[in-house]
Parts: structure tokens; C-alpha cells; sequence
């Protein structure tokens, strides 16, 4: 099942995709009043589509983030095996760092090019969405705690990363991250090793990689993250982007204005965002 969020003319609402229409699941009744909320009720079993709900056309609404509202977003900075990296020593443990949920927007947004900087990168990665809450959650259990998958480009404003050590500013500019185009329920992903991840800037393939190249897989990093801070329902886990983004290129290749980035993971679909350059100040007074 697909499920989205999404913005229509009666306001923000949510919904299981049946090819052109999107069957409402938000309606009088609701098991939930958002998409996240829906995930813990689906997890319980026994969920069918009810008869007479509402169908709305796909094209007729603006699609957000599958969950516009996480509490927690937690991103790993690379995770992948790549043959250009075999002398390359595997770390024991991730990279982590955290976005807020404000620096996400859904599919066919815009994402924003900040105006304080001009290295504004992409990095194709697949998403993990949670739909059982858990603390201190064991590997073998892991796959129970997981509802479904996305496609998320990373956004990355480099020059702000790279202030310090820590990375929060790079990776939290309002609205620089794609997240979408919905979330696919696990079920229709028995193996996420088989799929393919593609990143294409202007149609042009610029990443490329078998998700099975993974260091560390959502398994591993739901049962590692949870060990620190509790997951709960509608929590996200961006689980690592391979070579080949912009910094890594030479000469180096970062994002403008009306370019179009594209991420596509076999069998979750293709996230479409078009960059927009962001208005306001061109430059910060760096000055204490």
C-alpha cells in the first residue's frame, strides 16, 4: 500500500494512492486524524479500506511530506560499500545527525536554495518509517518496528555544515530537503538489499548504488539509535547517501536555480524537486 499526505482545497488530509486517485482515510470516522497517527493503528492488524470512502484525484492536491510532523528525524552521513572505496577502513558505528521536521517538503515542492550560500548539494537516500514505538529494541525485532519506506534527498547547504564539527546547520535550512513522493507500506518491500538508488540532477544520473552496498542496515541502525533515544511512531531514519553527490565531483557541482533533482528507489518510486532560490539576506555577519 501507498499511503500520502497531502494538502487539498479543505486543508491537510491523508490517504491510500490507488493509481489516479488518492481513497481518503481521514474521513468521518477516522481510525486517525493524521498519517502518523494511522500508522499505529495499521500496526495493530486487522485495517481494511472502508466501503464509500471518498476518492479525490492524485493531480488535484499538493503532496507533503508522507509525515509532515515527525518527533525524531535521524540521518546517517554515508553507510555504503563502494568498489571506488575498498581501501577504505568501515567505521563501527554511524554518523549520525538530526533534522528537524521543518526541513523537509513533499514532492513536487520546491526545495529551497538558501541565499547565505552557494553550495547547496543532493544526496539521494531511502527513508525508514517508523510505525511501532520502541526503546532499547533488539536486531532480530527490528523489522517489526518499521511501517514502510521512502525516498528523501538529503539537502545539504556544505559551507554551513562545515562551520564546526557538528553538522545541524548544513542539514536543517527550511524546506532543503525532498521527502516522498509517499511512503510504501512494508509489505510490498520484502527486501530492501535488491533495490536500486538512483539520483539524477536535470536527468542526468549522478548516483547509482544497490541499497544492499549498506554498512549499516535499518535493522541495525533502529536497534542502535533506539539503545540512546525511544522511536515512536511516524520517527524517520535516513539511512545514508553513496558517492557522487556534489561535493564529492571534480570540479565540485552544487545546485541552482530551476535545476530538477530526482530520487528513484526501486519499487518506492521517483521524488521529483525543483530548486528555488530562496529569498533574503545574500550574506551573514559572521562578527561576534
Amino acid at each position: 500500500m501507498k499511503l500520502v499526505s497531502f494538502e487539498g482545497p479543505n486543508g491537510q488530509g491523508y490517504g491510500a494512492l490507488d493509481s489516479d486517485q488518492i481513497i481518503r482515510l481521514d474521513g468521518a470516522g477516522a481510525a486517525a486524524n493524521d498519517l502518523k497517527s494511522f500508522l499505529g493503528v495499521w500496526d495493530q492488524g486487522g485495517f481494511s479500506i472502508p466501503e464509500g470512502a471518498e476518492r479525490i484525484a492524485f493531480d488535484s492536491v499538493r503532496l507533503l511530506p508522507p509525515i509532515p510532523d515527525p518527533s525524531k528525524v535521524f540521518c546517517v552521513a554515508t553507510n555504503f560499500r563502494e568498489p571506488g572505496n575498498a581501501d577504505k577502513t568501515e567505521p563501527d558505528f554511524p554518523l549520525l545527525f538530526t533534522r528537524v521536521a521543518e526541513a523537509q517538503t513533499g514532492h513536487g515542492a520546491p526545495i529551497l536554495k538558501p541565499s547565505v550560500s552557494g553550495q547547496f548539494d543532493f544526496e539521494g537516500e531511502m527513508a525508514v518509517i517508523i510505525g511501532r514505538a520502541g526503546h532499547k529494541i533488539a536486531r532480530a525485532d527490528a523489522q517489526d518496528h518499521i511501517a514502510g519506506y521512502a525516498c528523501f534527498n538529503d539537502g545539504s547547504v556544505r559551507d554551513w555544515q562545515k562551520h564546526s564539527t557538528q553538522l545541524t546547520p548544513g542539514k536543517n535550512f527550511y524546506q532543503s530537503a525532498g521527502f516522498g513522493p509517499w511512503l510504501v507500506t512494508k509489505d510490498e518491500v520484502p527486501d530492501i538489499a535488491v533495490l536500486h538508488l538512483e539520483t539524477r540532477v536535470n536527468g542526468v544520473i549522478k548516483q547509482a548504488i544497490s541499497l544492499g552496498q549498506m554498512i549499516f542496515d535499518p535493522s541495525w541502525l533502529i536497534s542502535y539509535i533506539s539503545t540512546f533515544s525511544p522511536l515512536g511512531v511516524g520517527d524517520v531514519i535516513v539511512t545514508g547517501t553513496p558517492s557522487g553527490f556534489g561535493a564529492t565531483r571534480k570540479p565540485k557541482e552544487f545546485l541552482s536555480h530551476g535545476d530538477v533533482v530526482e530520487v528513484e528507489i526501486t519499487g518506492l518510486g521517483t521524488l521529483s524537486n525543483q530548486v528555488q532560490q530562496d529569498i533574503g539576506p545574500s550574506e551573514f555577519n559572521f562578527r561576534k
